[in-house]
């Protein structure tokens, strides 16, 4: 663990090695995974220099600030053979595996619309954290954007069109808190995604709504683990990662059948890592792929790009790595 200065990672984790430098730390033959838990613009450079001294890497999303260096980092991953990826741990929400579980019983029918909300509220910006005080790779889209784009493209796959709006609403921020992202699809039928985010919701929204040929279904709260581990819960707690049943979404089939609720999945993140430990050691395909880690990036610099024109621009992944 790399802590430059001050003793907290000492503290809390005794047990561990700790280094002062990234260079001390790469000096250590015996580590072969590196995780970039870092402010998001020293993401590329910190990643390089550990590629580069033949270590797998594991970024914290964002991956990187632009498509084109996360490209020139799945480059330089390939010549080196090493693993590549980035901690999309929202896939191993209890709510988004209830959403793939409710798509794969087919109760909906083909889906028409798919709406996922990720709603915060704070209302005083906090222009001490490199985050919110304008500094690169701040604000919600960089902060909560990749989760559920990634979800969506893990769903959905690649969309014809995106319409983006990114804003900044809070009196005296200065970096963007709210935001909408349309995806249009035409293949293999059409079909419509709506993502969103706001720092300024006192009362949420749905986190999902999905609308098929044949049911809808609704689900309402967060994956409760962050704010477990928070608290300082420890994964093989009791409830740990559980919904509470007041919080599980709501199926109602179109053929008139009362509307049912459906219990959510137990989430847990250590599946990220235990699917990363499987794939260093061959049992398994990693299941974020870099390359899928560049399409969520350069989603995310098409929305910029089509709010700052304010219009739909099509989406096109052609220049992936």
């Amino acid at each position: 663990m790399v802590q430059r200065s001050g003793n907290d990672a000492a503290k809390h984790y005794p047990h561990l090695r700790h280094a002062r430098s990234v260079e001390e730390m790469l000096g250590d033959v015996g580590i072969q995974l590196v995780v970039i838990a870092t402010p998001s613009y020293s993401h590329f450079e910190l990643a390089r220099q550990c590629l580069h001294a033949q270590r797998n890497v594991v970024i914290d999303k964002p991956f990187t600030l632009t498509s084109a260096e996360a490209a020139e980092l799945i480059h330089l991953a390939r010549h080196k053979k090493l693993l590549l990826s980035a901690y999309q741990n929202r896939r191993w929400d209890g709510d988004f595996q209830t959403v793939r579980q409710v798509l794969a019983s087919g109760e909906l029918g083909r889906v028409v619309s798919y709406e996922a909300h990720y709603d915060r509220f704070r209302v005083a910006p906090r222009l001490d954290v490199w985050r919110e005080n304008g500094e690169p790779g701040g604000g919600t889209l960089f902060d909560l954007g990749p989760h559920v784009v990634d979800q969506a493209l893990t769903l959905f796959g690649a969309p014809a069109t995106i319409t983006a709006s990114v804003r900044v609403v809070r009196d005296n921020a200065v970096v963007d808190d709210a935001w909408d992202m349309f995806l249009e699809y035409e293949k293999p039928h059409p079909m419509s995604v709506l993502l969103r985010s706001t720092l300024m919701a006192c009362m949420p929204g749905p986190r999902y709504v999905i609308h098929g040929t044949t049911g809808s279904f609704t689900k309402f709260g967060l994956d409760p683990q962050e704010d477990q581990i928070q608290a300082g819960m420890a994964f093989d707690a009791p409830g740990f990662g559980e919904d509470p049943a007041s919080d599980w979404g709501e199926l109602r089939s179109c053929s008139g059948a009362r509307t049912r609720r459906v219990p959510t999945l137990k989430g847990d993140y250590r599946g990220y890592y235990a699917n990363v430990r499987d794939a260093l050691l061959g049992r398994t395909e990693l299941a974020v792929q870099p390359e899928q880690v560049w399409r969520t990036t350069r989603l995310i610099e098409l929305a910029r790009e089509s709010s700052a024109k304010g219009r739909r621009l099509q989406v096109d992944f052609r220049g992936q790595p």
